[in-house]
């Protein structure tokens, strides 16, 4: 035999032998999620409204603190299964005097209601009506005296509307929304914003203009205004078959998809506020859901009210007779599933007590299945290795629930990603590895995301450590930032520990 050959043949039985070797060193550590806890996270959930009017103490005097549910004697903590609360607000509550607004105030009374939610690890969500139909006075009535032109409601000629059309609307709420911008601008306090607030209820339709033929160019204008000051904060659209149409119900306009798209493209998500009506959430709704799912979150609203408000018996589904808030709890929620809604709402008084007190295994169904749930499935990692090692690691992630995580929606920009770290004996975490390919976004229901991770172990001394691997936010110098689906006995300040390493 050749001397060249016999080096090269011994050199490939050494590699085998290596190889091996490091394959002892590995192990396949496989985790069995958590499928019932509450996960807090951004964009998924349960959601509860706010009433405008209330104050900090409303937890307790509308009962929310101690709500019975349908299962026994027990009462739950409302706040205990929701991530975000929803106020619809107005624009005049919100700045009554030119330039006076009242975040500013920590006494006021809209500021300790939003700490209220802030206490309880929750987040806030906001839509700012403009238009006074069927409400008070939703616009200040500076704007009017500074020249702006509108309409008095035929219902109440006590209150003022201003035309959406009219330059020194624009131009005062441009002002306006750059301050609110400047103080909930900002992911750790605010979820969303349903950033359109025109038209009836803020609804998106049954908008009144000065020249009908403005219809477009104000819903550029609107939505032009708010994704320029919101960088940060996810913004929301109602998707109306009449979006900003002076009509509120008949068949879709053919402007409806362009401008909603339009929206999109700006970095919009969407949400509906008819979900459980029927004659309301029809195929158009439907289809245009489907074009966008797992593109872009989709937030549900239920449309019917069970405290006798709305006449929901009357639904064409002829199926809310019989069990009455029951079965219009379980017609929001099938249709829901069937969109692969990210966020559902109790609501407010009357419906949040219909979820808990009829309903509440709708409830915690959503809690295990709904939004985004995600989890490592399994991790194949080194239980030992050298000094200055570089280690391959294997790691498969699941979604359980049937929404998505939208790390690709531009205010996120992918922020969220996968990471790779060692623990000391200390409970230090000494060394961190993103993994950039990692995207979230694309972990929906039978679709894992599979990845190796090449980590070095240069820098690090002898000794024992822990593998953990986590959900970061890279724009927080990569700390945990999403909660994964895994028991909380076996996380560190949000990270899974997954095994252990003895550096030799």
């Amino acid at each position: 035999m050749k001397i060249h050959t016999f080096l090269r043949f011994v050199t490939i039985i050494l590699l085998v032998n290596v190889w091996g070797i490091m394959q002892a060193q590995s192990v396949k550590v496989q985790i069995t999620p958590d499928t019932v806890s509450v996960l807090k996270n951004p964009l998924s959930g349960w959601v509860i409204y706010l009433g405008r009017t209330w104050d900090e103490n409303f937890w307790e005097k509308q009962g929310y603190d101690s709500m019975p549910i349908n299962e026994g004697d027990s009462i739950v903590c409302v706040s205990d299964f929701a991530g975000t609360c929803y106020i619809r607000t107005n624009w005049n509550m919100l700045e009554p005097e030119e330039g006076k607004y009242v975040w500013n105030d920590p006494q006021s009374r809209i500021s300790k209601l939003f700490a209220s939610v802030q206490k309880r690890n929750m987040r806030l969500a906001f839509r700012i009506n403009v238009d006074s139909r069927d409400q008070g006075q939703n616009t200040p009535l500076y704007v009017k005296e500074a020249g702006a032109k509108g309409f008095q409601d035929s219902g109440n000629p006590k209150v003022w509307s201003p035309y959406p059309d009219d330059v020194i609307f624009q131009q005062k709420y441009e002002k306006f929304l750059q301050a609110f911008a400047s103080a909930f601008d900002d992911p750790d306090k605010v979820d969303f914003i349903d950033a359109y607030g025109l038209g009836k209820w803020g609804e998106a339709h049954g908008v009144k203009y000065q020249d009908y033929s403005n219809k477009v160019k104000v819903f550029d204008w609107i939505t032009d205004a708010y994704a320029r000051v919101f960088k940060h904060v996810p913004l929301v659209i109602n998707y109306h078959r009449l979006v900003g149409d002076t009509i509120s119900w008949t068949k879709p306009h053919v402007d409806s998809k362009r401008m909603l798209e339009s929206a999109i493209a700006k970095g919009y998500s969407i949400r509906h506020d008819a979900f459980g009506m029927t004659g309301y959430y029809q195929d158009w709704e439907k289809d245009f859901a489907k074009k966008w799912r797992f593109r872009r979150p989709i937030i549900m609203e239920g449309g019917w009210i069970t405290g006798g408000q709305h006449r929901y018996w009357i639904d064409p589904c002829g199926e809310y007779r019989q069990n009455h808030s029951r079965d219009v709890r379980r017609g929001e929620y099938i249709e829901s599933k069937n969109a692969h809604v990210n966020m559902m709402d109790f609501r407010i008084g009357d419906e949040v007590r219909s979820w808990f007190g009829t309903s509440f295994d709708l409830v915690q169904d959503f809690v295990k299945k709904g939004g985004y749930r995600l989890y490592p499935v399994e991790v194949i990692i080194a239980k030992t290795a050298k000094m200055g090692q570089m280690i391959t690691v294997h790691h498969q992630w699941r979604n359980l629930g049937f929404g998505y995580c939208p790390t690709n929606i531009p205010q996120w920009n992918q922020k969220y990603k996968v990471c790779i770290a060692l623990m000391d004996k200390n409970r230090k975490v000494v060394k961190k590895e993103v993994v950039e390919d990692s995207d979230l976004s694309t972990w929906v229901v039978g679709h894992d995301g599979q990845y190796s991770t090449t980590f070095n172990l240069k820098g690090l001394g002898k000794g024992t450590y822990t593998w953990l691997i986590g959900l970061v936010d890279t724009t927080k110098n990569n700390e945990p930032g999403l909660e994964m689906a895994v028991p909380k006995k076996q996380q560190q300040a949000g990270w899974l520990k997954v095994e252990t390493l003895r550096i030799k």
